[in-house]
This record gives structure tokens, C-alpha cells and sequence, in this order.
């Protein structure tokens, strides 16, 4: 396997230490809003303009920025746009679905540079194991030793508790994938609920006009759900935080009874592949899925709401765009026609990253731990100003 990375900035290399944290938030910021002059990062951050040249001269140095062309205006000395490196660091994201397994080198800008899948009729634990060993050792494989270098981690999204999906997954209890993988990987693992890291792909990869306050919720093969507050994902003391296809919902169920595609697999009497151009519904049968899929969504939405005063929803999933924009819409209209004396409903909109939100969250993991603020996966509106750091 290739060596780690140098604990050095030397040359062009990555501190495997991280970032300072007024680095991960010149990164951040720039990752959010696009390329910005030192001036605006100063603006930003509230950093003085010595310690932003002095910062951002580090992650130029560590290959993590690139200065765009001087731009002169007609007043004013001119400015040098800072932008994202997209080799500046590469991460892998190994995604594990009902149906299908996926592996993905995704690069600093969060573009996904190598694909690698495998369909399954279930995903079983040494397979999986098998899939992501081997196509990690291949990924690496295929680098330059540079790049090789700049590879910070892997994440893993997949959904908790396997074996509960039944009889044929008890062999995921006890099984311990990211140890696995982190005993035969050069760089650490991380692994999260895919659907938080869908949630967490949005934060990071995703809109640039959330507010720091949201529920996400991602309609796979089951639902599940990300929360959102003050700018960051949580996940609480047993992190089943955003858990809402385990949200109970009126007639005796929960939520993924409702809103999820093995329900509208039931609908159809057949699974539908793992892409969008396989997706072949009836439109009746569709309209009529999303209508019962909405109702529940819109139960979930106003009842967060009022637990935790939400202004938004965020709806996403494995589907096609059309579907997923039916489903958005039909979840609007539920919550609108839905009794709410007392509080305000919250909008809801369509998520951007479809059927790549949970692949991109789990290379966004090493991302995060490495690059972003506190090491969270945080996009706060207004960050706080960090201490000067000169030297």
C-alpha cells in the first residue's frame, strides 16, 4: 500500500495534522461562496488582512488554493481571486445500498473523478468488505504517487442496524467494516447513516441557500433524514438525530412504510434498477405512490417544525429528477392543506444532489475531518471570528 502523507508543508504537501482552524475557514468560506480576494476573506472572517495573506500564502504552499488571474477595476488596487485546488486533496466514499454498492474518488472541489459498482441481491458484509478493499487497492493503484499522496480518507455511508433489514443481513451484527477497512487502508475510515451523509453532502457539496436551520430528508429504498441547527449536522448522544423514517405517522406506521421506494416497489410487484434511465413506472401508479409518500412527508415536516421551529425541509432521494420534483411539490401541497394553528410551516424544496447525496456524503467524512471547521460538517451563515494566528 502507498505511504501516508508527510507530517510537513514542505514543498507541496498536506499536514497530516489538518488545517488551523482559520484555514478550514478561509476553505470553507470559499467552498461555499465561491472564489473570493483575500479582501472579502478578510471581511469575512473578521481575520486582519496580515493574518489572511499569511493564512492563505499556507494553503497555496500546501497546493489547497489557486490564485485565479488579477482582476483590475477602475478604482482600487487590484484583486487576485482565491479558488479551491481541486487536486489539492482527494477522498474516497464508499456507499452501501440495498441493492448496490459504490466506491468514488471525489476531489477537493467535489467532483467525482473514478466510479467504481457492484449490484448485489443484498450486501453482504464480507463482499462488501471485499468491494471496497479491492477497489480502494485499485483507485490507489492507478494515481500518480503525488495524488496517491494527497488521498486524506475513506467514508462510509451506509444505513444503521443491517440486520434488521432481515434474516439474510444478521451477518452484519458484530461486524465491524471501518475497522476492517482502516486495518488495510493507509489513511483513517469513517463511517456514518447514509442518510446523514446525504444530509451532509448538501451542507457541503450542495445549496449554497440554506439557512442555518433544517430538517433533510433522503427517500432511498427506506427514508431516513439529516437535522440541521445552528449551521451544523447533529446527530445526538445515541445519534439517532434526523432518524425520521423511524418518525411514526398516523395509521400505526412509520414513515419508510410510506415514503420510500420499496413501497412503491410493492405498488409495482418488481424492483426498479439502481439508475435513473431503468426507471420505468406507470404514471398512475407514480402519482399515486407520491400522493401517500407526500401525506407522510408532510406529517414529518410540520411535526419537526414544531418540535424544533424548522423553517425548512429539504427533500431529496434515489430517483429520477422528475420524480423527485413531483414528490417535493406534492409534499408541499400536503403540508399547506395540513391544520398548523400556532406555528409557522416551513418551506420545503428539492435537494441537489439526487441519487450522488449519499456517495458525495461519505467522501465529504474525511472532508469534513480534515478541512472543515471543529472537523464538523458545518455551514454557518455568520461564523465566528477565530483567533489571530500571525506566525
Amino acid at each position: 500500500m502507498p505511504a501516508k502523507p508527510q507530517d510537513s508543508r514542505g514543498g507541496r504537501g498536506i499536514p497530516r495534522q489538518g488545517c488551523s482552524q482559520n484555514e478550514r475557514l478561509i476553505l470553507s468560506l470559499i467552498r461555499r461562496h465561491g472564489p473570493m480576494p483575500r479582501a472579502v476573506l478578510a471581511l469575512r472572517t473578521g481575520l486582519s488582512a496580515q493574518a489572511i495573506t499569511n493564512q492563505t500564502r499556507r494553503l497555496i504552499a500546501a497546493g489547497l488554493l489557486d490564485a485565479g488571474e488579477v482582476v483590475r477595476g477602475k478604482v482600487g488596487q487590484p484583486t487576485t481571486p482565491l479558488a479551491l485546488s481541486p487536486d489539492g486533496a482527494l477522498f474516497l466514499g464508499l456507499k452501501i445500498g440495498r441493492r448496490l454498492a459504490e466506491l468514488a474518488l471525489v476531489d477537493f472541489a467535489g467532483q467525482i473523478r473514478l466510479h467504481r459498482q457492484e449490484i448485489h441481491p443484498y450486501p453482504a458484509p464480507g463482499r462488501i468488505f471485499d468491494f471496497a478493499r479491492q477497489g480502494a487497492q485499485t483507485i490507489l493503484d492507478g494515481l500518480p504517487p503525488a495524488m496517491r499522496e494527497r488521498v486524506m480518507g475513506l467514508g462510509i455511508a451506509t444505513p444503521y442496524r443491517l440486520w434488521d433489514w432481515g434474516r439474510e443481513m444478521a451477518d452484519w451484527k458484530g461486524f465491524d467494516l471501518a475497522g476492517r477497512l482502516a486495518d488495510v487502508l493507509p489513511f483513517p475510515v469513517h463511517l456514518e447513516n447514509d442518510a446523514t451523509t446525504a444530509c451532509g453532502a448538501e451542507l457541503i457539496f450542495g445549496r449554497t441557500d440554506l439557512p442555518r436551520d433544517f430538517i433533510h430528508i433522503y427517500v432511498a429504498h427506506y427514508a431516513g433524514g439529516g437535522l440541521v441547527l445552528d449551521g451544523a449536522l447533529r446527530h445526538g448522544p445515541t445519534r439517532n438525530a434526523g432518524a425520521l423514517g423511524s418518525m411514526p405517522v398516523p395509521g400505526g406506521r412509520q414513515l419508510l412504510d410510506h415514503a420510500a421506494i420499496a413501497a412503491l416497489e410493492r405498488r409495482i410487484g418488481h424492483a426498479l434498477p439502481p439508475d435513473d434511465s431503468g426507471w420505468s413506472v406507470p404514471d398512475e401508479i407514480e402519482r399515486a405512490w407520491i400522493a401517500e409518500a407526500a401525506e407522510a412527508l408532510a406529517f414529518a415536516v410540520l411535526s419537526s417544525a414544531a418540535l424544533a421551529d424548522l423553517p425548512l425541509a429539504v427533500i431529496d432521494g434515489a430517483m429520477p429528477a422528475r420524480t423527485r420534483t413531483r414528490l417535493t411539490e406534492a409534499t408541499a401541497r400536503a403540508l399547506a392543506a395540513m391544520p398548523a394553528a400556532g406555528i409557522d410551516r416551513p418551506r420545503v424544496i428539492q435537494g441537489s444532489l439526487g441519487r450522488t447525496a449519499r456517495l458525495l456524503g461519505a467522501a465529504g467524512l474525511p472532508l469534513a475531518h480534515h478541512f472543515q471547521p471543529d472537523g464538523a460538517l458545518d455551514r454557518s451563515k455568520a461564523p465566528l471570528r477565530l483567533a489571530e494566528e500571525c506566525a
